[in-house]
């Protein structure tokens, strides 16, 4: 925010030092880049005239689990079983659902379409353990993903979207996780995350050795390292100073890395126009999750075939080349006014009426950026389920929350795009 007595000319200076950074970023991305730009491979040529195809496969950790090395994401799946078969056919092995993913129809979707196919694949799925769920509410969790995906075991259970580390603490999940182990239920344990609290709770699962793996947020915007270097002569910050060195401690101990929101936002389309043939955002973006040496593998929302064979144009390649980067580049100016950093949760305090302002922007880049009203709406449901005030931001007049963002985002702005999308949820 302005310092008091500063008014516009103090917002009037961030603005511009936010516009000298967007526009230097082109001149800082060779250092920005680092060793990996050292590396940077040619400018890829022509695509194979052969259908596109998993060509990499890699160990998840200590669990000795081969995964190819683009997974197949279900978040918004829902009744297109031939979607599913057709990553099958290009060599996906990988499969990562939740129950409430789709109000369970992703995993009903998975268990059709798998059906017979069960021993060709690896099955990850999700649920959300609260601080105070029993050992027996677990299992009946699990048994119930058992039942959708037609199934009698998943090769990795994860502890869904941990935010807050008395969800780790909680006695009842390494409990309830031996138990589903001597039943054959579970191969492997692991926790997701992408909030603010996240290497806080990882260090605390790390430490105590209660996951073989770990589903975490990583992009080539997430890495703070690659984002300091690109902006340290300006009004930046970093989110997650210390999720590298977190992912880097998860590897020393042999814990399985798979990186999620990998494309930073999905907004695709706004790249389009850029990308000439053999290059493109999606494959740049996941050539750098896949080169950068902290995650074993990734997952990526999936919702046609076009994708599919789009991504994995990036299976088994090197890093990306000069002309990817300079896409990563363009993506990171294009999006700077738009993206949320929810890590950095420095809009967490800035509304007097309680407005969740980070939540608020996710619900927005659902439905505009990634194009799936639907899905913004259950999350929104969940969220006025779980008690959060999406509603404060609707006739709002005072407008705290206007200079909050230290990425320079319009929070006045986006935040009420997020809230009338909430009003429109159905109950739950």
């Amino acid at each position: 925010m302005a310092e008091p007595g500063g008014g516009e000319r103090a917002l009037d200076r961030r603005s511009f030092l936010r516009g000298a950074a967007l526009a230097g970023l082109g001149a800082g991305l060779a250092r920005a880049l680092g060793p990996l730009a050292a590396h940077a491979a040619a400018d890829p040529g022509p695509p194979p005239a052969s259908p596109p195809r998993v060509r990499g496969v890699r160990t998840l950790g200590r669990t000795g689990l081969r995964v190819s090395d683009i997974g197949f994401g279900s978040s918004r799946l829902e009744g297109d079983e031939a979607l599913v078969r057709h990553a099958l056919e290009r060599g996906i092995t990988y499969f990562d659902t939740a129950e409430s993913y789709t109000g369970g129809h992703a995993e009903e979707t998975l268990g059709r379409a798998l059906q017979g196919r069960r021993e060709q694949v690896l099955l990850a799925t999700k649920t959300s353990a609260g601080p105070r769920a029993g050992a027996a509410e677990l299992m009946q969790a699990l048994e119930g993903s058992l039942r959708r995906l037609r199934t009698d075991r998943v090769d990795v259970y994860f502890n869904h979207a941990v935010n807050d580390r008395a969800r780790i603490e909680n006695p009842a999940w390494p409990e309830f996780v031996a138990r589903a182990r001597r039943e054959g239920k579970i191969r492997f344990c692991g926790m997701s995350g992408h909030g603010g609290n996240l290497v806080e709770c990882l260090d605390f699962a790390l430490d105590h050795d209660l996951v073989d793996v770990v589903l975490v947020a990583y992009n080539f915007g997430q890495d703070p390292g690659w984002l300091s270097r690109l902006t340290r002569d300006f009004d930046f910050v970093a989110p997650q100073p210390e999720l590298p060195r977190a992912l880097a401690k998860a590897r020393q101990k042999g814990v399985g890395v798979v990186a999620m929101k990998t494309l930073r936002g999905a907004r695709l389309n706004d790249l389009r126009p850029y990308e000439t043939e053999g290059v493109s955002f999606a494959q740049a973006a996941l050539r750098w999750v896949l080169s950068a040496g902290l995650a074993d593998s990734l997952v990526v929302t999936m919702t046609g075939a076009a994708q599919v064979d789009e991504y994995l144009g990036a299976s088994g390649a090197g890093p990306p080349g000069r002309a990817e980067l300079r896409l990563l580049e363009r993506y990171e100016a294009s999006a700077a006014t738009l993206q949320c950093r929810s890590a950095c949760r420095a809009c967490a305090t800035a509304c007097p009426e309680g407005a969740p302002i980070g939540e608020l922007l996710r619900l927005r880049m659902y439905a505009e950026d990634y194009g799936d009203p639907a899905l913004a709406r259950r999350e929104a449901a969940a969220l006025s389920a779980a008690g959060l005030r999406l509603d404060a931001c609707l006739g709002c007049t005072h407008h705290a929350c206007r200079g909050a963002c230290p990425f320079g985002l319009e929070l006045p702005a986006l935040a009420p795009r997020g809230a009338a999308l909430a009003a429109q949820a159905p109950a739950v």
